[in-house]
């Protein structure tokens, strides 16, 4: 059944059977990418017949032309197994945004200019009518960090904060110094997981720097410091926590 797009900029409806109904407000909005074609994941997305039955509310395409397949009113099926400040259903708090590109597995190109000025433009317009806090921006990777690395480093995220969609501070400079890394103990561990954990990402308080620890960085990395993404917490790592913690702060 075919609905009223919820944004102007909206170039077609082409409805998706894959949703139900909300639990909660919309207060969140993840970023993906296809890791498919424009064509592939269109079809993908409005299978109902698919053993995975996903969906996303909006589909951008290279050329910016943006399709909605599913009211925003309704809970679409983007976020999987994820969590977010202590929230597992993010479906249903948020809107899903997918954004054509083969991805890390098909050469990871870069995303065009018509591309992200729709996303931005698109985004601007949820933020508006859903008030969408800054670091409730996210990427699929921020909320599913063991599965999911879309839409990765080469995603300008500093572009779309420059027009007042999601959180973004300058990352510190990477040098050389003291890092942390996989099979760590201690206070520090303890300390990175926690400005972790209080930023959003799923991770319990403990000193261990496990795969959970590894992951998390990971894709913080990708978000907030792609200069260079291998899980390791060197001093630019921590710093741009630190630095983004209290932008998120002062916005409180």
């Amino acid at each position: 059944m075919s609905f009223a797009p919820d944004a102007t900029i909206v170039a077609r409806v082409v409805a998706s059977p894959n949703h139900d109904a909300r639990k909660r407000a919309i207060d969140t909005i993840v970023l993906h990418y296809t890791e498919q074609s424009s064509h592939d994941a269109l079809e993908r997305l409005t299978d109902r017949d698919h053993p995975a039955r996903v969906s996303s509310h909006y589909l951008v395409h290279e050329d910016g032309r943006i399709d909605q397949l599913v009211a925003e009113a309704r809970r679409a099926w983007h976020a999987g197994v994820s969590s977010w400040k202590g929230v597992t259903d993010i479906n249903s708090c948020s809107v899903g945004i997918e954004i054509v590109n083969p991805g890390h597995k098909f050469g990871y190109p870069d995303f065009p200019d018509a591309q992200i000025d729709a996303v931005t433009a698109l985004c601007r317009d949820i933020v508006g009518r859903h008030n969408v806090r800054p670091e409730r921006v996210l990427a699929h990777s921020d909320i599913a960090p063991a599965r999911k690395q879309d839409p990765g480093e080469k995603f300008p995220w500093a572009r779309l904060a420059e027009q007042g969609v999601g959180l973004w501070v300058e990352p510190a400079a990477i040098a050389a110094g003291t890092a942390l890394a996989r099979g760590a103990r201690g206070k520090r561990v303890e300390e990175l997981r926690a400005m972790l954990a209080r930023y959003g990402y799923g991770l319990a308080p403990t000193g261990r720097y496990d795969k959970a620890t590894e992951l998390a960085v990971t894709a913080f990395q990708r978000h907030f410091r792609p200069a260079r993404v291998d899980g390791i917490a060197d001093a630019s790592t921590v710093a741009t926590l630190r630095r983004l913690l209290t932008a998120s702060a002062a916005l409180a």
